[in-house]
């Protein structure tokens, strides 16, 4: 058995059994509490791998890795920052969302924060908030499947061009979100979050063995030839505080990611079933994220120079490993890939069928709308993939600032308070974060401004947040 064959035998046997959970997952949806949220039924280890792994997109897989590659030491702030956004959505808001979701029973995050149909501003909040969602997770699964295309290219670079791959990769992610809903989601995402955790261990393990050992890497990288690849206040050419706050602004877009909070609004049991939760999240993200940077600064020691830096975990995997195994590991970039864009693409269609209540609200009526809007939206992502060049690294970063600055502050204020802030304000903080990261992504390009999107608009959302709580005390 060639290389190429056994790779294409082991992805096939993954995405069937993808498939088949997705099948397994329509059994199980009988109603919209089902699709959005799986009848409230998660257990830790589902709530906590599968809401990491939605957060952890080809982003972490392929541009974290690639980043390092290319950066260097600068590269190590992205453990602080993607630690510690596990910490602030386990530690401090999932205890009071899950309250708060309780006693609502709001099935969604912008039915959450826009409260009871009688309160001010209710329609403008849904309205605003799902438009919000709509268009960033549309960014967002864009560069999903632009990863995709690029896996499946650099595997068999004879034999698919990059059209073909983004509509191979993009049509599977669509089959089994069509399917299953929310069951089937949570299910493939726990699945490929362990794979991704797994493959976070063996990758970079073979790579450091490859080089030589920690000592060996330590003297390979003192001796690359590359400005600022030794500074940790570097990023390539980029310098200084703004940088290391650019990068560690990504954390606090964690709350308001709708794909990954909307697992500790469907986790069930008590205190403890959350502590357990916390454990497995964190321990994740300091195993995935260690291994994607670890195996960065190898790949610039191993390999000195490739055409496209976020290109390094496929020609990682190609290059030490046999071929059956490197289709296992192929198969986890497929997993960051789709464990985000089943889940985004779930909540786009939740926000457009739920939030906006277009039309009647019948059960079969809501499933067959969001099922329509879920085709729609990859439709549209697909071509778009197809069509631009925009970077993984960049495109992702831009829709997780704009929906994080959106939501995150309400979210978190909500939780810590345990009521929602005045609706006025609400609504004033949504704008003013998504608007705010938009604006300074066009208006200050380069690294070292990256703070002004990702942390200013955070803090003025935060400011007007605090002061709707305040004024609703």
């Amino acid at each position: 058995m060639d290389r190429g064959t056994a790779i294409v035998l082991t992805l096939v046997a993954y995405k069937l059994l993808l498939l088949g959970i997705g099948w397994w997952g329509q059994r199980r949806t009988k109603n919209a509490a089902d699709y959005f949220l799986g009848g409230r039924g998660l257990g830790p280890l589902v709530a906590a791998v599968s809401a990491s792994a939605s957060s952890s997109s080809a982003w972490t897989i392929l541009s974290v890795s690639g980043q390092a590659y290319l950066w260097g030491i600068s590269a190590l702030w992205f453990f602080p920052a993607c630690v510690g956004g596990f910490f602030l959505n386990w530690y401090v808001l999932a205890p009071g969302l899950r309250a708060m979701t309780d006693r609502t029973g709001a099935l969604t995050i912008t039915e959450l924060v826009a409260g009871e149909r009688t309160r001010p501003f209710h329609h403008a909040i849904r309205t605003v908030g799902s438009l919000i969602i709509v268009v960033s997770l549309g960014f967002y699964v864009c560069s999903q499947f632009q990863g995709a295309g690029k896996t499946f290219v650099h595997t068999f670079p004879d034999h698919l061009s990059l059209e073909a791959s983004i509509a191979i990769g993009g049509g599977i992610v669509v089959a089994y979100t069509l399917l299953g809903g929310f069951w089937a989601v949570s299910l493939t995402d726990t699945l490929q979050g362990l794979l991704m955790a797994l493959t976070a261990i063996v990758v970079p393990a073979a790579a450091l063995f490859q080089v030589g050992g920690p000592a060996a890497l330590l003297d390979g990288l003192e001796a690359v030839r590359v400005p600022g690849f030794l500074d940790p206040l570097s990023g390539g050419n980029a310098a200084g505080i703004g940088f290391v706050f650019g990068i560690l602004g990504i954390g606090l877009g964690y709350p308001g990611q709708a794909h990954v909070v909307n697992r500790m609004m469907a986790l069930s049991g008590g205190p403890g079933a959350l502590r357990s939760a916390r454990r497995i999240a964190l321990s994740w993200a300091v195993i995935v994220y260690s291994g994607m940077i670890l195996l960065g600064l190898c790949g610039r020691v191993l390999w000195d120079s490739l055409p496209d830096n976020e290109s390094l975990f496929i020609h990682a995997t190609n290059s030490l490993f046999h071929p059956v195994l490197a289709g296992v590991m192929i198969a986890a970039v497929l997993s960051a890939i789709m464990s985000t864009a089943d889940s985004q693409l779930l909540v786009a269609g939740a926000s457009v069928t739920h939030d906006l209540r277009l039309g009647g609200q019948t059960r079969e009526t809501i499933l067959k709308r969001s099922r329509l809007t879920v085709l729609g939206l990859s439709a549209i992502a697909i071509i778009a993939a197809m069509e631009t060049d925009t970077s993984i690294f960049q495109r992702v970063l831009f829709a997780w600032g704009a929906v994080g600055a959106a939501f995150g502050p309400v979210l978190v204020v909500t939780a810590l308070t345990r009521r929602l802030p005045a609706p006025g304000w609400t609504l004033a903080s949504m704008i003013a974060g998504c608007t705010l990261s938009v604006f300074a992504y066009y208006a200050f390009p380069g690294n070292e401004s990256k703070w002004l999107e990702r942390v200013v608009p955070y803090m003025v959302a935060g400011v007007l947040a605090v002061a709707g709580a305040r004024k609703a005390a």
